[in-house]
């Protein structure tokens, strides 16, 4: 039997059938370790059915923007957007239960120290000291060393030092980022693009098409 291992999956945003389909490719078995980079819903097609398959078959998961702003909705945030509005309705008291539970960041058991969060990291910061409003927004730092959500400066995970692997979502617009210490997993499957995975320790990445574009990109 192979050593148990841990597949980390980029934005699914409610595709659900893009997300199986890359379980698949990937070998999953229920040794290994699935863990959700966050914006699990909003977008796509079937944010309730990827909930649902998570908490029952075990996955793991960080807070994403787009979660977030539905636990707003939940909350009764009349300022949230119309499409986290709708994600909030179709999800059951059991889903809701689990997305509130999502932590902000999670460090792998991995052989090498590796930690998920959403959005990202500010250089110089403990994970356990940063902000959360970087963890589910940060993209950049720009060229003066301020950290932004905007595409700006360079990627924050060019910056990041380290020791910890950090791996992210959040940024379709820069697409698969493979940088020394950081690995960004967002290839825009809900704009039609790609879902891709990171399955460590061999630190291979899996991919399978988008079935079409379910929401406009930015």
């Amino acid at each position: 039997m192979s050593a148990a291992r841990t597949v980390v999956v980029g934005d699914v945003h409610g595709c659900l059938e893009e997300l199986l389909a890359l379980i698949v490719k990937c070998g999953v078995t229920p040794d290994d370790r699935v863990v959700l980079v966050g914006d699990v819903v909003a977008k796509g097609p079937d944010s309730q059915g990827v909930v649902q398959w998570a908490r029952e078959s075990g996955a793991h998961a960080v807070l994403g923007n787009h979660d977030a702003h539905v636990l707003r909705a939940i909350a009764g945030d009349a300022a949230v957007k119309g499409h986290h509005v709708k994600v909030a309705g179709e999800l059951g008291a059991a889903d809701v239960r689990w997305l509130k539970e999502r932590p902000l960041w999670l460090r792998l058991p991995t052989a090498s120290p590796h930690v998920v969060v959403h959005g990202g990291l500010v250089p110089g910061v403990p994970v356990e000291h940063q902000a959360r409003e970087h963890l589910l927004n940060l993209r950049s730092i720009t060229d003066d060393g301020k950290p932004s959500k905007r595409i700006e400066g360079k990627p924050w995970g060019a910056a990041w030092p380290g020791p910890e692997h950090a791996v992210f979502g959040h940024d379709a617009v820069r697409g698969l980022q493979q940088h020394k210490h950081a690995t960004g997993l967002d290839t825009g499957c809900v704009y039609g693009r790609q879902l891709t995975a990171l399955v460590l320790p061999a630190n291979d990445l899996v991919s399978v098409d988008a079935h079409r574009a379910y929401a406009e990109m930015k």
